[in-house]
């Protein structure tokens, strides 16, 4: 029977394999508890820090390499409005301009816009002067070929024979009634020859006066009548 003494001694109540496993269990405890640490660590950070790839060399992660984006270039635009060197200005100068014809008789004032390629409008006023009173455009103002100049005549139109046009061609009529001061109107058409005409070849009228031509076809007894 023993006291738990040895060899004079006072000894332990806990015997060496007891205490081994005391030492190994704790150490595993503090090796569990350091790796939960590391991963909660890791949690906690989320995406902000990311290990990188372990070097086999030197145990240590490796950082990752850096991408850079390069910003958009912007294309260039095509310039669509360039305009050829060679193509006409529409504001291009043509030299020819309104003549002064004022006071000039409204005769030659007519023949002289016809030489310049120009039309012409003839309004006429009261009174019996032939003269021209002014025109629109005013004379000097810059004007291409074919743009009808106004002509008002300071007395009213004069008396004016109507020609006989039966038997001559659409435009041979179309021509003589312009040139005498007439106005043409074609019911029917402007092809072939003139079979009627209101009013009658001889009337007498005035300058600026409608003449009715029939070309080609015989007007009905309705169509020869002139409207009021």
């Amino acid at each position: 029977m023993t006291d738990g003494t040895t060899g004079g001694r006072p000894g332990r109540g806990d015997t060496g394999p007891d205490r081994t496993r005391l030492i190994i269990g704790g150490g595993a405890a503090a090796i569990l508890l350091a790796i939960i640490g590391a991963a909660g660590g890791w949690v906690l950070a989320g995406d902000q820090v990311r290990p990188g790839p372990v070097s086999s060399a030197t145990g240590t992660p490796t950082p990752s390499p850096t991408v850079r984006t390069s910003p958009p270039q912007e294309r260039p635009t095509p310039n669509t409005a360039t305009t050829p060197s060679n193509s006409p200005s529409p504001s291009r100068p043509t030299g020819l301009t309104v003549p002064d014809l004022v006071g000039a008789d409204f005769e030659e004032a007519r023949e002289e816009l016809r030489d310049l390629g120009l039309g012409w409008q003839l309004v006429f006023g009261s009174g019996d002067s032939s003269s021209v009173r002014s025109t629109d455009p005013a004379p000097g103002t810059p004007v291409r070929r074919g743009v009808t100049v106004k002509i008002n005549v300071a007395g009213a139109a004069p008396p004016n024979e109507v020609p006989d046009l039966t038997g001559e061609t659409c435009n041979e009529a179309r021509d003589e009634l312009v040139d005498d001061g007439f106005s043409p109107r074609y019911p029917n058409g402007r092809s072939g020859t003139v079979t009627s005409q209101q009013p009658p070849g001889g009337t007498v009228g005035r300058w600026n006066d409608v003449v009715q031509i029939w070309c080609g076809t015989p007007p009905s007894a309705d169509a020869s009548t002139p409207a009021p």
